[in-house]
Formats: C-alpha cells, sequence, structure tokens
C-alpha cells in the first residue's frame, strides 16, 4: 500500500493508505483507550473513547472508523478530549450495574481498568440502576445485561469468526439488549456452537464461565489472534 504521511501530537509519522488513523497511533507506539475495538474484528466506533482532534474537523472523531490520510494533523491528548473520555467512561458506568465488588471479572475488567486509568473515583451522573436480568440457561456459559456495555465484541466475533450470528442487538438507546437467535434464552439457541469465543472477547463480566466466583474470570486476550493465526496458517486443515 502507498505511504502516507500526517502529523500526530506534533510529530511527522507514516502510515500506509487504508489504515485507521487508530493503526498508524498504535504502530508508532501511541497509546489510546478502547473497548469496542478489537485486533481481528470490524471497527464499529461505539465507546468512542479512541476519539480524537482532526485539523479541519469541527468535533472529535473516533480514531478507529477514520481513514488515515496524507496530510492530516492529529492529536491525541487535549484536555477536552481527557474531559469526554472521562464523561464517557462515567455515562457507561451509570447506565447500569457495575457493582465491581461482586462482579466474576473484578481485576480483569477492561471498563474498570480504562476508569482506573483516567482516575474515575466517582461518577458525576445519576445511576440509572436498570432492573436487569441474567441468562444463565446456558450448559456453560452465563450472560449478566447489567455488565454488558453494549461494545458488540460478541456480536461481531461469533458472525464474523465463528460465522453463525447467534448474538444481535434489539432495542435502542437505553433499552438495547444482547440477545441470542431473535430473543430466545442461550440455551433455546439454534445457531450457538458453544465455542465460547464471546465470552473470552468480552471486556466485562457480562459473558462469563459458570462456576467463576468473584475475581476468577479471567478472559484470554490472545485467543482470537491464535484462532486467525491458525486459520492463516490453515493448521486445521488435512
Amino acid at each position: 500500500m502507498p505511504v502516507i504521511t500526517l502529523t500526530i501530537d506534533d510529530e511527522l509519522i507514516s502510515g500506509r493508505e487504508g489504515e485507521t488513523l487508530l493503526q498508524v497511533i498504535k504502530e508508532h507506539g501511541i497509546s489510546l483507550p478502547t473497548l469496542c475495538h478489537m485486533e481481528g474484528l470490524s471497527e464499529r466506533g461505539g465507546c468512542r473513547l479512541c476519539i480524537v482532534e482532526v485539523a479541519g474537523s469541527p468535533r472529535p472523531l473516533p480514531a478507529c472508523t477514520t481513514p488515515a490520510r496524507e496530510g492530516m494533523v492529529v492529536r491525541t491528548r487535549s484536555e477536552r478530549l481527557e474531559n469526554y473520555r472521562r464523561m464517557l467512561v462515567e455515562l457507561m458506568l451509570a447506565e447500569r450495574n457495575h457493582y465491581c465488588a461482586v462482579c466474576v471479572s473484578i481485576g480483569h475488567c477492561e471498563l474498570q481498568r480504562v476508569a482506573a486509568e483516567m482516575g474515575v473515583d466517582h461518577v458525576r451522573y445519576e445511576y440509572l440502576s436498570p432492573k436487569l436480568t441474567m441468562d444463565l440457561s446456558h450448559e456453560r456459559f452465563g450472560l449478566d445485561h447489567n455488565r454488558c456495555i453494549l461494545c458488540t465484541r460478541c456480536v461481531r466475533v461469533c458472525d464474523e469468526i465463528e460465522g453463525v450470528h447467534t448474538w444481535d442487538i434489539s432495542g435502542r438507546g437505553v433499552k438495547s439488549r444482547i440477545i441470542a437467535d431473535l430473543n430466545r434464552s442461550w440455551r433455546e439457541s439454534g445457531t450457538c456452537t458453544s465455542c465460547g469465543k464471546c465470552v473470552q472477547v468480552c471486556p466485562t463480566g457480562a459473558l462469563f464461565l459458570k462456576g467463576a466466583v468473584v475475581g476468577e474470570m479471567v478472559k484470554d486476550p490472545t485467543m482470537l489472534a491464535r484462532v486467525l493465526e491458525g486459520r492463516e496458517k490453515k493448521e486445521w486443515e488435512g
């Protein structure tokens, strides 16, 4: 791919045409918070934590879905961006019931880590405290809607990698929910292969292994990369 040149945080750097800003930024060792992004999956631009300022744009843009272009001038850190990111994390925490002290993923939760890195020690917004249920109908896995941040990693990995599209989202706004097979219980799903990829890519304790207790649910961040590498090498053929 042709090489392009752009300015990020006052430094002239190079990228390749066709890359997103997030790819170029990460290639040059610049850290940006993300929750919906995961290597190997399509980009959604849902969590908005990777927003950056681009010269000429009246508003911040998500780096994961913004193509890198020749001559772009980008800033990844500013007081405005940090305020936006902190607000986004606080709104995620306020929207559902993220009680870390009783969560299977405490200490291993990406939302918890991002919040800690941003210094979020309180939430300025009113907690919605919705009355949400859990789906424990599957033999091996559980779904806790209270912990879900609607990043759709589970939806995308199921569709794009496993190829079955068991998961989807129903409703809109605060009424959005992850559902299986047009809103059946997980056990009744006729498409789920029980592969567990959705569980491993979930950034919070929303999807978990049944039997895990507080702090025991540790996800495998290398799982998806191993699957994709194995497919590329055709390790499961012949």
